[in-house]
């Protein structure tokens, strides 16, 4: 096995993008006959795949219609509305890092989700009891919209960030405690798990589409109360489906977090600073595999730096039972942190993505509503287009496995994929797209405007259509790639960084929109952003998103290049 670890390749054969899931395979051929103890109960997963049925309905039966009920409702402006969506859509993805440090630390996963239910089932009902009180019953003009109701503006933010808060929470612990429901010593539940989260992204396009259709049709056209009460009912039964399933679950207990670990490898090399790191990596220390449960990984010639933390300076301190962690760190340890730094390029990418992908719940849907919304004698909420995105979601997905794939296959006739880091490529690449193809049809839609007359919303199809593939390839491939790259004790954690970097994109969008809406109107009023679309430029906003994106395009490529794969010690 190389030492210093190897730069990706242009294909990888059957679609081991990282070394570390080839090993797993490895290992699970070679001792397959050792891997064949007890399965575990298939009622565990399944139930938890429900209750992200039921969660991700009731989430997106919140966020899809948000904005429209900040500005006919509460009487938010435009911008406003837009960069309080983007602020708490971000918050929603920003908690998980937070909830999956207290569930590693102290909680666990279960104790973890059951926690953030409760918070998650308390706001949400704050939300539907806010809905019900009257709010100002007056036509907003779109030059002076008048604040409504404080006390149910107050009582309706408070329930969302609440609602934030659990939603995070759920979300940090509930996939990783249902891959833990498997049994690792058993070969059938390995493949049970892969498919287990497959399946649990299915299971959050369904609450989509359903939250998209059928919610938010409620919501619009018989009631706000009665549409959020659909999805407290939801976050209800979750509730009593975890508090019923937990005879059946296999609870995990906190381990300690891995951040602690990472300190002591940063102390550890500016406490060996003036030690000399051996030629020769073999030198430097590590444990034998039968002291440790985790993986042990392979030393990379990379941020040699780091490697002074595993010099080994005393050999009598370090192998007679006296050793600190503080003072000298196994090669292990250090690679997991280089892990870390080298993923680092490869997520801040990802925020600039997210910023560009979360249009998709605020100026997609402001763009929609100034659009002729009728298809023949059928009226489409432009909130309701968010899923066609996710039908068409699963169409790409189904496409790349079932038609690429194997096309590349046969193509190069030995096996190889794309690997999992071009695909990501691909994502950030067909973003640049989805903007330029947005900021096309807003400058259409305005001088139809002009004309007198209303562009059909049918036309936002094909920006939907394509940043689903941007999401197929983007968001989807990421996931994975982070919790492949992951050390053992790291999974949740770089899971949870992997989602954050939507949250952080949905706080970027909101400061970008924020701030070009008020230079631009200062610079030349009304702005690019008015609270009235027909006399601003939207276009414009969507132009520089293009330009955001092509050059965050070509940032990744550089260091997508540069990245070495983890290799993990057989």
């Amino acid at each position: 096995m190389e030492e210093g670890g190897e730069h990706t390749s242009l294909l990888v054969k059957d679609d081991a993008s990282c070394h570390g899931e080839e090993t797993q395979s490895l290992l699970e051929a070679n001792l397959g006959p050792q891997l064949k103890s007890k399965c575990s109960d298939w009622r565990a997963p399944a139930l938890i795949l429900g209750l992200e049925c039921l969660e991700s309905m009731a989430f997106n039966g919140i966020a899809t219609n948000l904005v429209v009920y900040l500005r006919s409702v509460l009487h938010g402006g435009i911008a406003s509305s837009a960069a309080t969506v983007s602020l708490w859509y971000g918050t929603s993805f920003f908690v998980p890092i937070l909830g999956a440090a207290i569930a590693d630390t102290c909680l666990g996963n279960y104790k973890t989700i059951l926690i953030s239910l409760i918070m998650y089932l308390f706001g949400i009902v704050l939300i539907t009891v806010a809905t019900f009180m009257p709010s100002t019953s007056v036509l907003c003009d779109v030059s002076s919209c008048l604040s409504s109701n404080g006390t149910q503006t107050m009582i309706f933010f408070a329930g969302l960030y609440l609602t934030a808060v659990g939603c995070g929470g759920v979300r940090s612990a509930l996939l990783p405690f249902g891959a833990n429901q498997f049994n690792n010593e058993n070969s059938l539940d390995i493949k049970k798990r892969r498919n287990f989260f497959s399946l649990f992204y299915i299971c959050v396009i369904f609450g989509v589409i359903t939250s998209g259709t059928i919610i938010v049709w409620v919501q619009e056209n018989v009631s706000w109360a009665i549409g959020y009460g659909v999805a407290t009912t939801c976050i209800g039964l979750a509730l009593i489906g975890f508090l019923v399933g937990t005879p059946i679950f296999q609870e995990d207990e906190p381990c300690g977090s891995p951040v602690k670990s990472i300190f002591q490898v940063i102390v550890a090399s500016f406490r060996n600073m003036s030690l000399e790191v051996p030629a020769d990596s073999c030198l430097l220390y590590e444990v034998g595999s039968n002291h440790i449960q985790r993986t042990k990984l392979a030393h990379s010639d990379d941020f040699r730096f780091l490697d002074k933390a595993a010099v080994i300076s005393d050999p009598s301190l370090v192998y007679g039972g006296c050793r600190s962690s503080w003072s000298i760190c196994t090669v292990t340890e250090v690679e997991e942190l280089k892990i870390l730094i080298r993923l680092l390029p490869i997520w801040v990418t990802g925020i600039f993505f997210g910023a560009a992908i979360s249009q998709m719940h605020t100026t997609f849907i402001q763009q929609g509503t100034v659009m002729d919304t009728k298809i023949g004698s059928l009226s489409i909420p432009p909130a309701s287009l968010y899923s066609f995105e996710v039908i068409c979601v699963t169409l790409w997905v189904l496409a790349v496995n079932k038609v690429l794939v194997p096309a590349i296959r046969t193509y190069f006739a030995n096996g190889v994929e794309l690997t999992q880091l071009q695909r990501i490529g691909i994502g950030r690449f067909l973003m640049i797209f989805a903007m330029a193809m947005a900021a096309l049809l807003e400058t259409k839609r305005l001088h139809i405007v002009q004309e007198g007359e209303l562009l059909s919303i049918v036309w936002q199809l094909p920006q939907y259509f394509v940043i689903a593939g941007a999401e197929c390839f983007g968001i989807i491939t990421q996931l994975e790639f982070f919790h492949g790259q992951a050390p053992d004790s790291m999974k949740s954690i770089l899971t949870a960084f992997a989602l954050l970097t939507t949250a952080l994109g949905n706080y970027l969008s909101s400061a970008i929109i924020t701030l070009i809406a008020g230079v631009t109107r200062v610079w030349h009023s009304p702005g690019w952003i008015p609270d009235d679309l027909n006399k601003g430029h939207l276009d414009y906003y969507y132009w520089c998103l293009t330009t955001l994106s092509l050059v965050n395009f070509v940032v990744y490529l550089y260091f997508a290049s540069k990245y070495k794969l983890k290799k993990v010690v057989c």
